[in-house]
């Protein structure tokens, strides 16, 4: 008897189950992560979300989102995923970062949830449509103020005599911090060629640079 060909359903490989993933951040070295922890777990557990894996650092929030731990976190994430946070404000430094992280999650098929405010984030649901509309006029609002501010302070500083634009002379470069090390190798005859090498630098930039700079060194005897 001929064997059968197994069927297109057996073929499938095994669905991964949903990962439920917190990231809990504070900003200084004197602040904890325990409190953050517990409130995540009493959230995860009241929704029977399983079991919940922690990322945690501290950092100050001026750093981009991508550069801290979130960035690999949220990469990581799949379709049917859910990320946890204690609230909004710990993922972003403002409200056009957390809405650009929530508008990669909502593409990524992520479900955020956000203890402190009670939020779900889905996608789907009226909630998570109303909350990004919110969002969304918060950051619009967010940029107008910056863009007002900058304009004021420019205004402010001219009308006080201030002169605006970059600063006359030459502009900063790698070789800066050197300044004293390159001139002592060229007062030692140190070729150019080496001197550029050693700092990571052209011949060319290393000229440049001495012109710029006015730099002028006696080889010693």
């Amino acid at each position: 008897m001929a064997r059968k060909s197994p069927t297109p359903n057996a073929l499938k490989a095994p669905v991964a189950s949903p990962r439920t993933v917190s990231y809990l951040r504070v900003s200084t070295a004197d602040q904890n992560t325990e409190k953050f922890q517990a409130d995540v777990l009493k959230f995860a557990n009241e929704r029977n979300f399983g079991q919940v894996v922690f990322t945690e650092e501290k950092v100050s929030g001026k750093k981009g989102w991508k550069e801290r731990k979130l960035g690999p976190l949220v990469d990581s994430l799949q379709a049917g995923d859910r990320l946890i946070v204690p609230e909004l404000t710990r993922l972003g430094r403002s409200t056009i970062e957390v809405l650009d992280i929530l508008a990669v999650t909502k593409a990524k098929g992520v479900a955020v949830y956000s203890v402190k405010e009670g939020l779900e984030l889905n996608g789907d649901s009226m909630q998570s449509k109303v909350m990004s509309t919110m969002l969304a006029l918060f950051a619009e609002l967010e940029r107008d103020f910056i863009s007002m501010r900058t304009t004021e302070a420019l205004k402010a500083r001219k009308a006080a005599g201030v002169k605006l634009g970059r600063k006359p002379g030459p502009g900063k470069s790698k070789l800066d911090p050197h300044r004293e090390d390159i001139i002592e190798d060229m007062r030692r005859g140190v070729p150019k060629t080496r001197i550029a090498q050693r700092y990571g630098a052209t011949e060319a930039t290393l000229h440049n640079w001495l012109k710029k700079n006015d730099i002028k060194v006696e080889v010693s005897q």
